[in-house]
């Protein structure tokens, strides 16, 4: 995918995971793509939220509650962002490089 508004990339990625299947995910990206938030879809119901920038952690949280903790978390490592880079990864695609700096 291209670069997305941050506003309008929130109602596009819940879009996205309901119609992933489980082990897929959605990886957004910063501009200069020094952050990151992955989405893997675990089962129906289930999703493991990955942050890498600001912060490093892990969370685990049931899809209906992914809207609102979405605006935390790009409130949170996206500050100053206007756009963002979204892109779907298929199963076992899960990236693990290091983030690039500038």
């Amino acid at each position: 995918m291209a670069l997305i508004n941050r506003d309008a990339a929130q109602k596009k990625i819940v879009e996205l995971i309901k119609k992933l299947s489980p082990g897929e995910a959605i990886e957004v990206l910063s501009y200069k793509r020094n952050r990151r938030v992955i989405i893997i879809k675990q089962t129906d119901d289930t999703l493991c939220i990955k942050e890498q920038g600001y912060f490093e952690k892990e969370i685990i949280v049931d899809s209906n509650r992914l809207h609102s903790l979405l605006k935390g978390l790009f409130r949170v490592e996206f500050p100053r962002s206007r756009k963002l880079r979204v892109y779907r990864l298929k199963n076992n695609e899960h990236p693990e490089r290091p983030l690039k700096k500038l």
